[in-house]
């Protein structure tokens, strides 16, 4: 790892928002790519999303989200559950950034693949008593999108309508389904 990239690193940590944010925006580009470095900083954003503030958390569970792609060692299997927990976090900003980035670890491996469209699916069903259900229910079907329109695979597609269909409101139904109207015309769904 170079210099800058740790010196960005370590300001993931800092109380002052811009600088946070700079280093954010660093890090997630350096992470559109496979590191090498990603065993040097894994255990410090885990503790950062067991212990960090609403902001650390978030920024700690989309760097991890990116770095699956970066895990042949496959701790994202076991560590993922830390994640799964911010996304049901009390700041809601923070739960949501931290569901919505759960696509890039769903592409990383077949193994991931299936944990992410199993939980979510269940927390899909789970969520309707939360306050903000219908907004959950629409990132869980949009991580299935863009998991979808990378990996290809039928099963995602069938699953979404599966979950689209369970939606009680017409006008929820229509939302949710302008995710995938597209893919599912193409397949005489809708």
């Amino acid at each position: 790892m170079d210099q800058q990239t740790r010196e960005f690193l370590d300001n993931l940590h800092s109380t002052n928002p811009d600088q946070r944010y700079t280093a954010f925006q660093h890090v997630i580009a350096v992470t559109q790519q496979r590191v090498d470095w990603s065993y040097h900083v894994w255990d410090e954003l885990i503790t950062m999303l067991r212990n960090g503030d609403n902001h650390q958390r978030s920024i700690a569970a989309q760097v991890l989200s990116n770095l699956a792609k970066s895990d042949p060692e496959k701790r994202m299997l076991q560590d993922m559950d830390d994640i799964i927990i911010v996304t049901k976090d009390v700041k809601f900003v923070t739960a949501r950034h931290s569901l919505q980035s759960l696509w890039k670890i769903a592409i990383a491996s077949k193994e991931l693949q299936e944990k992410v469209l199993d939980i979510l699916s269940k927390r899909f069903s789970e969520c309707v008593v939360e306050k903000n259900a219908t907004l959950i229910r629409y990132d869980i079907l949009e991580v299935f999108k863009k998991t979808y329109d990378v990996v290809g695979d039928e099963k995602i597609k069938e699953l979404s309508l599966a979950l689209i269909e369970k939606e009680q409101d017409p006008k929820y139904r229509k939302k949710y389904s302008g995710l995938w109207k597209g893919a599912f015309k193409s397949a005489g769904k809708i």
